[in-house]
């Protein structure tokens, strides 16, 4: 096992929070809080049993991932490809690179594990092998080199200690530049979505920083940086080991300087109550001032459970915006609107006045948006709205289909 210190943390955590104590969210603790919204049965016996979870976790300090992984290997030829395709009508063949079991960057809102960190973190050292055997396959020479995406990394965060370290992530970006100095027609391509922080770049192995390996991949990758909207406070308790939104966008600067695709952002997770006109201001402000042009926003969806636990935090900060949670996941016309693991959204009707809002804002910014099939099918949005490819060549996850050449 390998221990480490962490390239970012913050200050304040979920365990020294002044004055914090988990509650038990019940019908009780919603009336007294002053949602006007009466969730089903089914829905507050999920909110109890995940604060009652909550507490637990918090109690034995199992809320945020030990900074330690071990490293094991891989058989290449065995690991079954996955595409990254989660609603059935993506347009664009993905597959995914995912180096490690597990994430350190601790997010409580982990899309992945319902921020569930409590499992040991695995990182394959030897998974650039697969990622060779991969791109030989599809798109080596005398295979039909169709277009491909390869999304490095959909399940854990791309750039964290365990793949930085021990160079795992330098080594899979090797295997791209090589593959495309044997294969120069090559269509592939390489989407990397991350909270890297600038810091997280210039961490070198054998000489060259992840950075220098962007800028020889330019013109065959796009690199998004991964964002959120979300009190400053807030974000650093749900995300404890990420880099600051500045480092964030700093590396997008960085990676802009150096001939890299970096002007797509993931604008993820949304939290509904913060999104007045201030905040939308203030944040795509400082994005367009890193160069962004276009983005994909995700609101906040969380199974009921996790869902008591990230109200509660934001009720450490301000109790009338949990209350404001609440009432846009809660109400029982609601309970359909839910994306893979039961996940839940907020209001559809309350979605669509969000992104109608934010659209409205970064519009005059010219900003374009990108928008996946499920929330279109979701909130009835047409292509009249949001095009399938946009003005900028952006599509669903925010895939840059400019990248080909052909569009």
């Amino acid at each position: 096992m390998i221990d480490f210190e962490p390239v970012y943390s913050h200050r304040s955590t979920v365990y020294n929070l002044p004055g914090f104590e988990p509650s038990r969210v019940d019908g009780s603790y919603l009336k007294e809080l002053g949602v006007r919204v009466e969730p089903s049965a089914e829905t507050l016996d999920a909110l109890q049993r995940g604060s009652e979870v909550f507490e637990r976790r918090f109690r034995e300090h199992l809320l945020i991932p030990r900074q330690r992984f071990s490293l094991e290997s891989i058989d290449p030829a065995a690991v079954s490809p996955e595409i990254h395709n989660y609603t059935g009508r993506c347009p664009t063949l993905t597959y995914e690179i995912n180096p490690v079991r597990g994430c350190t960057v601790g997010c409580q809102y982990c899309l992945v594990s319902d921020g569930v960190h409590e499992q040991e973190l695995v990182a394959y050292e030897n998974y650039h092998l697969y990622v060779r055997r991969l791109l030989e396959e599809h798109n080596g020479e005398g295979s039909p080199n169709a277009r491909h995406y390869y999304y490095f990394s959909p399940k854990t965060e791309a750039f964290q200690e365990a793949t930085l370290y021990t160079g795992i992530a330098h080594r899979i970006l090797r295997e791209f530049i090589e593959h495309f100095r044997r294969c120069p027609h090559s269509n592939a391509r390489l989407f990397i979505a991350s909270k890297a922080g600038a810091r997280h770049l210039q961490i070198a192995d054998g000489g060259e920083t992840i950075l220098d390996l962007f800028a020889r991949l330019k013109g065959r990758m796009q690199f998004n940086t991964s964002v959120s909207i979300m009190p400053e406070a807030f974000r650093d308790i749900l995300e404890p080991y990420a880099a600051p939104l500045g480092e964030r966008l700093e590396a997008v600067r960085q990676c802009s300087a150096r001939g890299v695709a970096a002007d797509s952002a993931l604008v993820q997770p949304i939290i509904t109550p913060w999104l007045t006109q201030e905040h939308i201001g203030s944040f795509f402000d400082s994005l367009k001032d890193a160069g962004i042009i276009n983005y994909k926003p995700e609101f906040l969806t969380a199974c009921v459970e996790n869902l008591s636990m990230l109200g509660q935090y934001l009720g450490w900060f301000d109790k009338n915006l949990e209350r404001q949670l609440y009432e846009d996941y809660l109400m029982p016309s609601n309970e359909s609107h839910r994306k893979q693991r039961a996940r839940i959204a907020p209001d559809k009707a309350r979605s669509r006045q969000c992104l109608e809002a934010l659209m409205e804002y970064t519009g005059r910014l010219g900003m374009s948006v990108s928008v996946c099939y499920w929330v279109r099918k979701q909130l009835g949005i047409e292509e009249t709205l949001i095009p399938l490819i946009n003005r900028n060549g952006f599509q669903c996850l925010g895939y840059q289909s400019k990248l080909f050449g052909d569009v």
